[in-house]
C-alpha cells in the first residue's frame, strides 16, 4: 500500500471515533521541512537555534521532557524495567508482532520508559508508558504519525510482548487546533482491547501521540477489570500535556 502525504492520511482517517485521549514510531521518510530551513513553523513558536541538532543535544532534550511517574497523577509508580535501551527502535513486523531493532537513522534519539497505577479495591492496574523522540526533521516526524496509523489499518490485532495482545483497533488523526489547544501540529489517537495472560480481558487500551515540529510525543495505558477507558485516557491526557509544556519551554523563543 502506498503511503499518501502524511496530514492527507491523517485528514482522510479522522473522525472515526469521538474521542480524545502502545503505539509505536514508524521509520521516517525524510525531506525538506519547516526546522531544516531555519525557520520552525507549527503550533510551537520554536527558535532554530535551541533545536537539537546532534544525538547528544537530542538525548538531553528527551530527559528533559519525558515524564516521571507523578506525570501522570498521584499512586503511579515506576515499572522494571523501567527505561527502553536508547539504541534501539520497536518496529512491528510483517507478522503483526513488535520487536526492537537497531536505531533508525532518521531519529536523533529516543527513549521510553514504563510505569503502573496499582491495583486498588476492586481495580486492577493500569499499565503505563510514555516515549518522547526527536528525528532528524519535521518531516520524518509526521511520517512517523502517519506510518502509526497505517501500521493499525494492516495489523488492526498486534502482539506487544509474549503474552499481551491489542485488538479492535481504530484510529483517529486531528490537526492542530481541529479540536481544543493548538499545542500540537498533529494527533494521532488509538484505541482498542488490551489482553493478557496475567491480567486477562479484553480491558480498555488507548494510544495517543503528538507531533510538532521534528518532535513526537506518545503516551500508552493498557487497562484491566474495573478500569474504564475515560480514567485510563485522563491519566494519558495529564502526561503527554507536561511533557509539551516541557517541549515548548525547552526550544521556544525567548521573549
Amino acid at each position: 500500500m502506498a503511503l499518501l502525504p502524511p496530514l492527507l492520511l491523517l485528514a482522510a482517517c479522522s473522525g472515526g471515533a469521538p474521542h480524545t485521549g502502545e503505539g509505536s514510531p514508524a521509520p521516517g521518510k525524510g525531506g525538506p521541512s519547516p526546522s531544516a530551513t531555519g525557520s520552525p513553523a507549527g503550533a510551537l513558536d520554536a527558535d532554530p537555534a535551541r533545536l537539537p541538532r546532534d544525538r547528544g543535544a537530542a538525548r538531553a532534550l528527551v530527559a528533559q521532557v519525558i515524564a516521571d511517574p507523578v506525570g501522570f497523577g498521584p499512586g503511579v509508580v515506576r515499572r522494571t524495567p523501567y527505561e527502553s535501551d536508547p539504541e534501539t527502535w520497536p518496529v512491528l513486523g510483517a507478522d503483526c508482532v513488535w520487536h526492537a531493532e537497531k536505531l533508525r537513522a532518521s531519529v536523533l534519539a529516543t527513549l521510553s520508559r514504563s510505569y503502573e497505577l496499582p491495583a486498588e479495591g476492586d481495580k486492577g492496574p493500569v499499565r503505563l508508558s510514555a516515549a518522547v523522540t526527536v528525528h532528524r526533521t519535521a518531516d520524518d516526524a509526521r511520517w512517523d504519525t502517519a506510518e502509526s496509523l497505517e501500521e493499525t489499518m494492516r495489523c488492526p490485532s498486534q502482539q506487544l510482548r509474549q503474552g499481551e495482545r491489542i485488538g479492535s483497533m481504530v484510529s483517529t488523526g486531528l490537526l492542530g487546533g481541529e479540536d481544543g489547544p493548538a499545542d500540537y501540529d498533529d494527533l494521532l489517537i488509538e484505541f482498542g482491547t488490551f489482553q493478557s495472560d496475567e491480567l486477562g480481558g479484553p480491558h480498555a487500551y488507548v494510544w495517543q501521540q503528538a507531533q510538532i515540529l521534528q518532535f513526537t510525543v506518545a503516551v500508552t495505558g493498557k487497562g484491566a477489570e474495573g478500569r474504564s477507558e475515560k480514567e485510563i485516557s485522563a491519566l494519558l491526557d495529564q502526561a503527554q500535556a507536561g511533557m509539551l509544556a516541557r517541549l515548548d519551554a525547552a526550544v521556544k523563543k525567548q521573549s
